[in-house]
């Protein structure tokens, strides 16, 4: 038996197919982990698919010093790790017994400041993430007669196969182990892959281990470093990173730039002019002065042409351009093209991985921009056109005696740049999939198309006596252009004039205006800048900005720091500096990179980064309660909602100290007490401006974004009457009826909490109570569920009416996660071919987000 491990199940699933020449492959299950059996040229395969990574690198618990044996570290399940600790750090016995100081040694598991100079040097080890697949991949291990991993081929695909490899190791000591290479989920691609195996890169996954563990010790070391340094505000852990940290203060240096520009007028002279006697708008012209500096001079010219009616045309220049087409996408042009069509980079990434699996294009993870000979360019031009869209364009494409890519500057001999493998039907994906290969396809048969030509033309006039101009830029050939209109700017027409032609002055306008300060990093400027530094890699950027949007240092787009990540770049600015500079990530990058050649050894590329860190929390530590205090403020502004209707200080999210749940409350707490509850499971977005303050009561009005519905906004004051629901009677109290008293079950929306519920009017005697749903129209249905009595009530939320029972221990809920659980436990031999499958979504989704469970869409 040939075993392949692959790095996700949908690649297991995808070389299965592409690979079996027997029949299709078998689904199957190794305890709970599925497998794919398959049959090459009569040699059974079985192909699993990981999680990515299955072992995950943590710290051990604690440091414990002896003088014979020295440093040594134990792990959370007990086991004696070798520590290699500086002299310079104290060693026990200590003049104190609080943590995270022990009798003999350091506690570094909890985040306690005097640990973190231990904690950078304390041993690393690996322990399983996923203990099922290691116990699938171990039980398959055992019987193979060949190994052959299959995961990406980069740094991080490598290192998940060493790890791998590695568990499997421990059973099949001896089993021959190969690597299979590839760029695409294609047939040709994949059977060349196996038809010429090479051998595991151990250097390289050495060098995605000694990231992994590198960025682990800086991650953890400055993360608990500003999270304790000032504990308040939202609560959050504060992150901060080797990578992280110096692109965030690429944000705030623009910010700042901004800040502290100082605008300057100008003005400018302008107008509109038309052919002698045609009844057109015109076309703009404007002084030759483009920018007035002096009030007087632009009064002065504008005194001139106020009143003028002819222009004289002075001289005319035509000059032709040719535009050569753009080169390959590598993963920041990909990345950079996608955001200016509004696809963020995390989500390009996403995108471009799930077409990747789906066998439509290559590996989106490159730097290469550069096609390699081996790449047969007519073939993807075949299959690009049996899709309608590009049709015509391949058909000229293909009519040519060969083929002409353009270059990049960059050409590496890994995976070739990112093209398309696969026709795309835009029928089966999804608006941005398509929209991103769609990009994708384009930009391939741009770079194999003919440049481009634009004509621009520039009159120049004389309008008493003063200089105006006008151009005008047309499109002659279209070239590339035809298939890639990505970034293309509208012709500017201009009418057939020559000199000494008189035109028509339609308008003059002197307009006054001001220098505007830098534009602000998109997206995919910042993931260009972070590659000009050296900040990252290809693999890791998207994700190193979108992190810096989900711990709230980042907002909006183009990239703005919020007050919290300003104050710490410029604390950490302050007291180390080295930490925000991109030079020491970018020589931690290098070494990463002599790693791989084998030029470098992991231990120590990580030992090397251990003590650049270790210069600098000494000087961090001291400057604990400093750093704390400069961020303080900004936390507070960051937490901002509105200002109090009752005293006018800020209303601030706040963080209840018995409970952990959030709610807003008034800065100018004890002597203002005003508070408002939030609403749960939604993250609360201040409103800005005017619309962000009730126009009937005063209080803030914030927007609240539910996990994947669609965001609402409302008064933060449920005592507000834009939050005020009607009583609905929806039925009678069943306990109060077997008691032989009459009561109303009633919904009601509390005044004090904003939360919905419905209550007997008796409850003070039944204690009869039933939660609901906190959004969407309630209406009464007059039924009764049939197992237990309660009243059944019509929800009309966004997805449409639904029809719930509102008790939560009703038995027919109980019921049908039985009859669920037995219909989805058969089985029958052959693995999962006698799984049942469920009809229809769980009923208990759609009501669960406002409490109660246990609902059906309504006939309506």
């Amino acid at each position: 038996m040939k075993l392949v491990v692959t790095e996700k199940n949908d690649a297991a699933q995808q070389i299965a197919r592409l690979l079996a020449n027997a029949g299709k492959p078998k689904q199957d299950k190794v305890y709970d982990t599925p497998v794919y059996r398959f049959t090459v040229d009569g040699e059974e395969w079985v192909n699993i698919g990981l999680r990515g990574h299955i072992l995950a690198p943590d710290f051990a618990r604690e440091l414990h010093y002896s003088k014979k044996e020295g440093w040594t570290a134990v792990t959370a399940e007990g086991e004696i790790l070798p520590a290699s600790l500086p002299d310079t750090l104290a060693r026990p016995p200590y003049d104190t017994k609080r943590k995270p100081f022990l009798k003999d040694g350091v506690d570094i598991k909890g985040w306690k400041v005097p640990s973190l100079p231990y904690l950078i040097w304390a041993p690393i080890e690996k322990q399983p993430a996923e203990k099922g697949i290691i116990r699938a991949l171990k039980n398959l291990a055992k019987k193979a007669d060949s190994i052959v991993i299959a995961t990406d081929f980069d740094r991080e695909g490598e290192l998940i196969g060493s790890d791998a490899l590695r568990q499997m190791r421990e059973v099949a000591p001896d089993t021959p182990v190969s690597r299979a290479r590839y760029s695409a989920f294609t047939k040709p691609e994949i059977e060349h892959a196996f038809n010429n195996l090479v051998d595991l890169d151990q250097n390289l996954a050495d060098a995605g281990e000694s990231r992994q563990y590198i960025d682990l010790i800086w991650g953890a070391v400055l993360t608990r470093y500003l999270t304790m340094a000032r504990f308040g505000g939202l609560g959050n852990v504060r992150s901060a990173g080797r990578v992280q940290t110096p692109t965030l203060a690429i944000v705030v240096e623009k910010e700042r730039e901004r800040n502290a520009f100082v605008p300057e007028d100008y003005w400018v002279l302008s107008g509109a002019l038309a052919p002698k006697g045609s009844d057109d708008d015109g076309f703009k012209v404007t002084h030759a002065t483009a920018r007035f500096t002096d009030e007087q001079k632009a009064n002065a010219a504008f005194d001139h042409v106020r009143d003028a009616k002819v222009a004289t045309v002075t001289n005319v220049e035509r000059k032709s351009r040719t535009n050569k087409p753009p080169v390959p996408f590598n993963t920041t042009s990909l990345q950079t093209a996608a955001a200016a069509e509004g696809i963020s980079p995390a989500r390009t990434m996403r995108l471009a991985e799930s077409l990747y699996m789906d066998g439509l294009i290559s590996y989106p993870r490159v730097d290469n921009t550069v096609y390699p000979k081996s790449l047969d360019l007519k073939d993807v031009v075949k299959t690009l056109s049996a899709v309608p869209q590009y049709r015509p364009v391949c058909t000229d494409l293909l009519s040519k005696e060969s083929l002409t890519a353009t270059r990049g500057k960059q050409e590496t001999t890994d995976h070739p740049p990112i093209y398309p493998t696969g026709a795309a039907d835009p029928d089966k994906l999804e608006g941005p999939a398509w929209r991103l290969y769609n990009l994708i396809a384009r930009r391939f048969l741009a770079t194999l198309s003919e440049p481009s030509v634009t004509e621009s033309t520039k009159f120049s006039f004389d309008v008493e006596g003063e200089p105006f101009s006008a151009s005008g830029t047309v499109l002659v050939k279209p070239g590339f252009r035809a298939i890639y209109p990505y970034g293309m700017k509208k012709d500017e027409q201009l009418p057939a004039l020559e000199v000494g032609d008189s035109c028509d002055v339609r308008k003059m306008d002197l307009e006054a205006k001001q220098t505007e300060p830098p534009a602000r990093y998109s997206q995919g400027r910042l993931i260009a800048e972070m590659e000009k530094r050296g900040l990252g890699t290809k693999s890791t950027r998207a994700s190193i900005i979108q992190r810096l949007y989900d711990v709230k240092y980042l907002k909006n787009d183009p990239c703005e720091p919020s007050q919290l990540g300003m104050a710490i770049i410029d604390a950490l600015t302050k007291y180390a500096p080295h930490i925000t500079s991109p030079d020491m990530t970018a020589v931690l990058e290098s070494d990463m990179t002599r790693v791989a050649a084998g030029e470098d050894t992991q231990d120590d590329v990580v030992r090397h980064s251990r003590t650049l860190l270790s210069g600098m929390i000494d000087a961090l530590i001291e400057h604990k309660d400093d750093l704390g205090d400069a961020i303080a403020d900004a936390v507070t502004a960051d937490a901002k909602v509105g200002v109090c209707p009752k005293c006018g200080r800020d209303l601030v999210m706040k963080t209840s100290a018995k409970n952990r749940s959030s709610f807003i409350g008034c800065m100018g707490w004890p002597d203002c007490d005003v508070t408002y509850p939030v609403p749960s499971r939604v993250k609360v977005i201040p409103i800005e401006g005017e619309q962000g303050v009730c126009p009937v009561c005063g209080a803030p009005r914030i927007k609240c974004q539910p996990f994947r519905s669609r965001a609402y906004e409302i008064c933060v004051n449920p005592a507000c009457e834009t939050n005020r629901e009607p009583d609905v009677k929806v039925g009678e109290c069943p306990v109060c009826a077997a008691a032989g008293k009459h009561g109303d079950l009633i919904a009601h929306k509390s005044e004090r909490t904003g939360k919905r519920f419905i209550r007997c009017e008796n409850y003070d005697v039944c204690s009869v109570s039933y939660p609901l749903p906190q959004r969407g129209e309630l209406h009464a249905t007059g039924e009764t569920c049939p197992d237990c009595g309660a009243p059944i009530v019509e929800v009309v939320t966004q997805r449409g009416p639904w029809r719930i029972c509102v008790n939560m221990d009703c038995p027919g809920k109980e019921k049908k996660a039985a009859a669920k659980g037995r219909g989805t436990s058969r089985k029958t031999k052959g693995g999962s071919k006698g799984t049942a499958k469920s009809s229809s979504k769980s009923t208990s989704k759609s009501a669960s987000k406002g409490g109660s469970k246990g609902g059906k869409r309504s006939s309506k």
